[in-house]
């Protein structure tokens, strides 16, 4: 491998603290101390965060009908390269190969990454984009993974809350923390059913906490 070229891994999916409306996807060196927040849309958030978390959309998001139109024709996306900064924004390109030919793809740094979580393809940038744009940020652990990125979900600030089981939201509603194991499983089927993956991924989460303690209250 090229020397100035720096193997990259997604740490973790948060809130932008630049654009309040936007998100920011947390790239981290995988062989260095720093990270590099890319800010990307809700959109594309989403798309990200629902690999992330192991969902399956019941109808394919466009990345997921890129990838099936690429494994129809043989194509596979080897890596994803971030190859430059400038005016404060990222320059990604897609490299894909058949059997035949290797093909270069100009790409919105938001897409590459959420094709790259997809085809499971290795992120790549170079040592000035580092040096331009790499923090040192500490990014939270969660409670049963100790030492794992803890992945935010991406919720719309105009969203309304989920119903809650029994009637709406109300002041003396239990937090969804609250719930029984069946109650969260209902939440769980109609969030997803409403392609509400935020929230579902976030009501998962307390979901298998609540199984794993064998904890039905």
């Amino acid at each position: 491998m090229d020397d100035n070229r720096i193997p990259l891994h997604i740490a973790g999916l948060t809130n932008s603290t630049v654009q309040p409306s936007s998100w920011a996807v947390i790239l981290a060196e995988s062989d260095g101390p720093y990270k590099i927040p890319v800010v990307i849309g809700a959109s594309e958030a989403q798309a990200i965060s629902i690999v992330l978390n192991g969902y399956t959309p019941p109808r394919p998001l466009t990345q997921d009908l890129i990838l099936s139109i690429s494994h129809a024709f043989g194509l596979q996306l080897t890596e994803v390269f971030i190859y430059k900064f400038e005016d404060g924004i990222f320059y990604s390109q897609l490299t894909f190969v058949d059997e035949e030919r290797t093909v270069e793809i100009d790409s919105r740094t938001s897409d590459a990454l959420a094709l790259a979580v997809r085809f499971r393809a290795p992120i790549y940038t170079t040592r000035e984009v580092v040096d331009q744009t790499g923090l040192m940020i500490e990014l939270q652990s969660s409670d049963d993974q100790e030492g794992e990125a803890t992945f935010s979900q991406p919720t719309s600030t105009t969203r309304e809350q989920p119903s809650q089981p029994g009637g709406g939201n109300t002041p003396h509603t239990p937090p969804v923390e609250k719930y029984t194991v069946e109650e969260l499983e209902k939440l769980l089927e109609k969030l997803i059913a409403a392609e509400n993956y935020e929230e579902a991924a976030r009501v998962s989460g307390i979901l298998n906490r609540k199984r794993g303690n064998g904890n039905n209250a």
